[in-house]
C-alpha cells in the first residue's frame, strides 16, 4: 500500500461521490479540478453511489451545483443496477419493493411488476426505507417464510448512512437482518457496492480492461471491496468514512493501492507541477 500518488495514469477513473467528491452540499478540496484534469487528458470518469433513494438524475444535477457538469450517462446507482439486474435475469417475476420512491419509480418505468400481496411476490427488495414498519416486515414475512415462494435480494449492504457532521441513519443492511432474523432466509444478491455488478454498470459502455481503470472512494468495504473483487487499481480518500490505520489493518491482498489526503493527488506529481497546482489552491 502506497500513500503517494500515483505514478501513472489510468485508462478510466471511477469517484464514489459523498465522502470522496463532496461532503453533504460542499465540494471537498480539489475535487473540481481533478475531474477538470482528466476531462482534460481524455480520461474517461464515472460517479457510483449506493444510494437507493435518488434518481441518478439528481446526481446529474447536484454535481452541476457544485460545478462540475455531468451527464446521465457517467451516473451509475443502486436503482440502475437493480432495475438492469432485474430486467436481466427475472423480467417476469412480481416484486415487493420495500424501498423509497426512486426505486419504486424506476420499477414502474422499467414495467417491473411490484405487488404487496405475499401470495404473489417472488422477490423481496430490502432497500433503504424510511418509512419501514412493522407491516412491511409482516408481509417480507409471509412472501418468504409463510408462502415459501419469495427470495430476498438487496439495493446495497451499508450498514448506515453518514451524514456530515458524525451522525447518520440506518441503511438497508438493518431491514435485510429483519428479514433474515424472522424468516430464516440469506440474502441472494447485492445490487450494490462491494458487488462487481456496478463497475459493470459503470465501464460497460466504455472499451477498457478493469485492470487498468482506477475505483475511488471514502468506505474500505463498499467502495475498496468492490475494486479488489474486480481487479481494479484503488485509491482510499482519507476525506469520508475510512481511515489510514483500518486500510493498514486490512490483509495486504484486501488493502487500497493508494491511500490519499486530498482527491487531486490522483494527477501524477509531474503532471500537476507542470500544471502548477499547489495544495493550498483549493
Amino acid at each position: 500500500m502506497q500513500y503517494s500518488s500515483p505514478t501513472k495514469l489510468y485508462d478510466a477513473y471511477v469517484f464514489d461521490q459523498d465522502g470522496t467528491i463532496y461532503l453533504g452540499d460542499h465540494l471537498l478540496p480539489g475535487a473540481k479540478r481533478l475531474i477538470e484534469g482528466l476531462r482534460k487528458l481524455g480520461k474517461p470518469v464515472r460517479f457510483l453511489s449506493n444510494n437507493p433513494t435518488k434518481d441518478p438524475q439528481d446526481y446529474v444535477e447536484k454535481l452541476g451545483r457544485l460545478g462540475i457538469p455531468t451527464p446521465l450517462s457517467e451516473i451509475a446507482n443502486t436503482v440502475v443496477t437493480t432495475t438492469r439486474w432485474l430486467k436481466t435475469h427475472y423480467p417476469d417475476a412480481t416484486v415487493f419493493p420495500i424501498s423509497e420512491e426512486p426505486l419504486k419509480r424506476a420499477l414502474r418505468a422499467a414495467g417491473i411488476k411490484m405487488s404487496d400481496d405475499p401470495a404473489q411476490i417472488d422477490i423481496v427488495i430490502a432497500s433503504y426505507d424510511r418509512t419501514f414498519d412493522y407491516s412491511k416486515l409482516q408481509i417480507a414475512f409471509d412472501a418468504i417464510w409463510y408462502h415459501k415462494r419469495a427470495f430476498l435480494i438487496t439495493t446495497n449492504p451499508d450498514r448506515y448512512c453518514p451524514f456530515p457532521g458524525g451522525r447518520g441513519e440506518p441503511d438497508a443492511a438493518s431491514i435485510v437482518a429483519a428479514i433474515e432474523a424472522c424468516t430464516g432466509t440469506k440474502l441472494r444478491a447485492n445490487m450494490g457496492k462491494p458487488e462487481p455488478a456496478m463497475l459493470e454498470a459503470a465501464l460497460g459502455d466504455l472499451d477498457v480492461d478493469p485492470a487498468n481503470c482506477m475505483m475511488v472512494g471514502d468506505r474500505l468495504h463498499t467502495d475498496i471491496g468492490m475494486a479488489v473483487n474486480t481487479g481494479m487499481a484503488s485509491a482510499l480518500v482519507l476525506t469520508g468514512d475510512s481511515t489510514a490505520a483500518e486500510a493498514q489493518e486490512l490483509p495486504q491482498d484486501r488493502q487500497p493501492t493508494f491511500v490519499l489526503d486530498r482527491i487531486d493527488h490522483l494527477i501524477p506529481a509531474e503532471i500537476r507541477q507542470e500544471w502548477g497546482w499547489t495544495d493550498s489552491d483549493e
